[in-house]
């Protein structure tokens, strides 16, 4: 018979996907409107090298999030830069970006 899974390894697990789908979602979107304020182009043409650049910063932050050691790193991996980033958009707003 197969043995059943642990329950703690199943919420580690069940963290894990969370902070993948959730987390990379926040770190893409204050990636996404952080880099469009620093390309110098038209806003149009930032914000859209800005999005196709975000699949990969997705893609990096699902790896990250199944390559760390535990699941708290994971999330503090993406939420930090997410909150650093949208902070800084905020700032970039209110004081100018390069396409403003």
């Amino acid at each position: 018979m197969a043995q059943a899974i642990p329950t703690s390894s199943r919420n580690a697990l069940l963290s894990r996907v969370a902070a993948a789908v959730l987390g990379g979602y926040v770190l893409v979107s204050s990636a996404t409107v952080f880099l469009s304020y620093l390309f110098p182009t038209e806003r149009a043409e930032a914000v859209l090298a800005a999005t196709l650049l975000s699949y990969a910063v997705y893609t990096g932050a699902v790896i990250w999030v199944f390559a760390v050691r535990t699941a708290r790193r994971a999330w503090l991996g993406l939420i930090v830069p997410a909150l650093a980033m949208g902070a800084l958009s905020l700032v970039l707003d209110t004081f100018g970006g390069f396409n403003t």
